[in-house]
């Protein structure tokens, strides 16, 4: 189901400059906005379970910001009064049309993976919590935004209008329970904060690189990878659901130490160990306290050893592998929670590959990116895991000169 042309359609995310008609600083792609917006997400879904009750779909709510997503990337970064005005009043067939460039743009996408966007964005009744707690999260991924940019911009025409639009948009999801705690700029709000610092943080940081990507937006694109994985492996809805949510906060600890290269962990024997005793206990001190307690044992299961297959075995984690994880605990339910890490790791690994293919593609290069290219192509070589053909996928980006 991954295919050279969808990850690649991924990436232009990247190229989009958001408020690029106002003083910014970097870290305001498109990418990081839909990134930090799932971060959200699941901070008031989480929210509106605890504090009202909730039921919610998991897989509506990520599905939906992977249509979301994959909607904007189409239609790039249309100012929020015209793209709304133009939705209001040709809707359908904007959302139709969006649905042919898709067809067009990445002809091997899966017909399923259309239906569902089509279905999605026609149906304005169906899973109506689930879509106002997107509709929420987008807003406050642009809220955080713009309250950066305004005191770069203060004075300047218009932006007092564009903060009103803001607040007035917010104030139509007062109802729920994480936009009042985020409105008390307590510790909900200091969490927000906290990850948003990961928009700034470079990937390959030692190399000139184009596009420039985050560790966020890196973060959202191992979790739609890993999302599609689940779907190709005829994962269960548990399964689908915790490997796109390992996939999104995979790298979450780096907001605490930088991202370490992995030619650093394995520099001096005994060192990844040990920096991963350090990632765990910045996040227990650091970390944890911003969140609820019952949230903390979903965060360090997504967190740590996020790259091994594991379940759930009366509440406390078993590593297993793939073909366990197919033949016994692949069942909604039950209290498995099944995760696949390798395969996680295999999109991890993927999507560094691709952040240096197509930057060589574009004629940026390094020492580093040249090294990072060959030996990933070397370890992925005829390799599958948990039943995905990722020395295939490889085999799709042709060698850079």
């Amino acid at each position: 189901m991954l295919t050279k042309s969808f990850i690649e359609f991924l990436y232009e995310a990247a190229y989009i400059q958001r408020w690029n008609d106002h003083i910014r600083p970097g870290g305001f792609t498109e990418l990081d906005k839909q990134a930090h917006k799932m971060m959200i997400l699941y901070v008031l879904a989480r929210h509106e379970e605890d504090d009202h009750g909730a039921v919610l779909d998991w897989q509506v709510l990520i599905e939906g910001g992977i249509f979301e997503f994959l909607h904007r990337n189409v239609l790039t970064d249309i100012k929020p009064p015209v793209f709304h005005e133009l939705m209001r009043k040709q809707g359908p067939a904007l959302n139709k049309w969006v649905g042919q460039e898709l067809h067009r743009r990445v002809p091997d996408l899966d017909a399923g993976v259309l239906e569902k966007l089509a279905r999605y964005f026609a149906d304005e009744g169906e899973h109506k919590k689930e879509k106002q707690l997107l509709r929420a999260a987008h807003y406050l991924a642009s809220q955080w935004e713009f309250e950066i940019i305004y005191h770069f911009n203060q004075g300047i025409y218009g932006i007092e209008e564009t903060k009103q639009a803001i607040e007035s948009e917010l104030e139509e999801h007062f109802d729920l329970a994480g936009v009042q705690k985020l409105a008390l700029q307590g510790k909900t709000k200091k969490f927000i904060d906290l990850v948003g610092q990961l928009r700034f943080q470079k990937r390959w940081a030692q190399s000139p690189r184009v596009p420039e990507t985050s560790v966020m937006g890196h973060m959202l694109i191992v979790a739609v990878m890993a999302y599609l994985c689940a779907l190709e492996v005829g994962a269960c809805k548990e399964r689908l659901v915790n490997d796109f949510l390992c996939g999104l906060f995979h790298d979450l600890p780096e907001v605490l130490t930088r991202d370490i290269i992995s030619p650093v962990k394995r520099s001096v024997e005994g060192l990844d160990d040990l920096i991963k005793e350090i990632e765990k206990r910045m996040v227990e001190e650091k970390l944890l306290p911003l969140l609820p307690p019952a949230w903390h044992q979903d965060i360090n299961y997504y967190t740590r050893n996020e790259f091994k297959d594991k379940v759930l075995i009366d509440g406390k984690e078993k590593l297993v592998d793939t073909e366990a994880i197919n033949a016994f605990y692949n069942v909604d339910g039950k209290g498995y929670r099944p995760v696949d890490g390798s395969i996680i790791k295999g999109c991890d690994n993927l999507a560094a590959f691709v952040e240096v293919w197509l930057s060589r593609a574009c004629g940026i290069t390094s020492k580093h990116l040249l090294q990072g290219e060959e030996s990933l192509r070397r370890q992925y070589k005829g390799k599958k895991i948990g039943g995905i053909d990722f020395g295939a996928l490889y085999e799709q980006f042709p060698p850079q000169k």
